[in-house]
């Protein structure tokens, strides 16, 4: 018998971006665009879809490296409030063992400073971390914000125009 676990983890990362709500929305809104910040170059895609609207579902599979473990997110988008905020649901698998389940709420918010208009993200994340099957609970947990974080980050550099 497997030994079952479930860890419920809640982190918040905000990001202040110097470009406008409309370009930081796109860049969520538009497959391509995410294309070029949701991911690493180290993922091997098996497959990827994303169907952008209320009640669309997102999918991407691949394997970290050749030969890798197969990683497999699928996402469903219940609330989707043009510029404003996304709000899904989301399960990971890895080698077909079901390893999270979460819900994300993605909030835009303008800003203006001497520079010209910018837009703060407040990303937030509760999810269960299950079975131990990405590490113990809190490591588990602190591995998605960081990985998170890092893909935030990822943003603001395309978004910036730096890479």
């Amino acid at each position: 018998m497997t030994d079952r676990t479930q860890t419920h983890a809640t982190f918040v990362i905000e990001r202040e971006y110097p470009v406008g709500v409309d370009r930081v929305w796109a860049a969520f809104a538009d497959p391509k665009i995410k294309r070029e910040w949701f991911g690493s170059d180290e993922f091997v895609d098996v497959q990827y879809s994303d169907d952008f609207r209320v009640g669309g579902v997102a999918t991407d599979e691949g394997r970290h490296g050749e030969g890798g473990p197969l990683s497999q997110f699928r996402a469903t988008y219940t609330d989707v409030t043009p510029n404003e905020r996304i709000v899904y649901t989301y399960d990971m698998w890895l080698d077909g063992a079901h390893a999270s389940t979460s819900i994300t709420t993605i909030v835009f918010e303008p800003t203006h400073d001497g520079a010209g208009p910018g837009t703060r993200l407040t990303f937030t994340e509760q999810g269960v971390h299950l079975d131990g099957v990405h590490g113990p609970g809190p490591e588990a947990a602190a591995g998605r914000e960081s990985g998170t974080a890092g893909l935030l980050d990822a943003l603001g550099k395309l978004l910036a125009g730096v890479g």
